[in-house]
Formats: structure tokens, C-alpha cells, sequence
């Protein structure tokens, strides 16, 4: 199953300005997140649960970010 992130990415770019930004503040390489964003590897819920933090996502709304299926 594989899961589209494009809002999750516009929200990024809304709060960080770009991807770049994003992964150096969430202290991670940006080889993985984007394994992650391509569905290579999936986001654990600790990264779910600090990413939400870091980009205002309530948790009312982690689903429409981290669980759209790609159609």
C-alpha cells in the first residue's frame, strides 16, 4: 500500500519554506525522508507523532497527512 504525501509536503513547505529546511531542524538525512515521502520505507509513529508537532498537524487531522492511500 502506498500513500500520497503531497499535502503533507505543501504543509511543509508552508511552515519550513522547503523540504531542505524541514529535515535539518527534524534532524534527519534528507535521503531518508525522501524514502520515506516516496513510500521506500514507512514514517514510525515517533515520526509521525514529531513531525505533527513540528507542522501544527492535530491529531484530528494526522490522517489526511500520513494515511491517504494513493489512487
Amino acid at each position: 500500500m502506498a500513500f500520497d504525501y503531497r499535502k503533507l509536503k505543501g504543509r511543509i513547505v508552508e511552515k519550513y519554506g522547503s523540504q531542505t529546511r524541514f529535515v535539518k531542524k527534524y534532524g534527519i538525512s534528507e535521503n531518508s525522508f525522501s524514502m520515506k515521502m516516496n513510500n521506500k520505507t514507512r514514517f514510525s509513529s515517533d515520526d509521525i507523532l514529531k513531525m505533527s508537532e513540528m507542522l501544527d498537524i492535530s491529531k484530528e487531522e494526522v490522517g489526511e497527512y500520513f494515511f491517504t492511500e494513493k489512487v
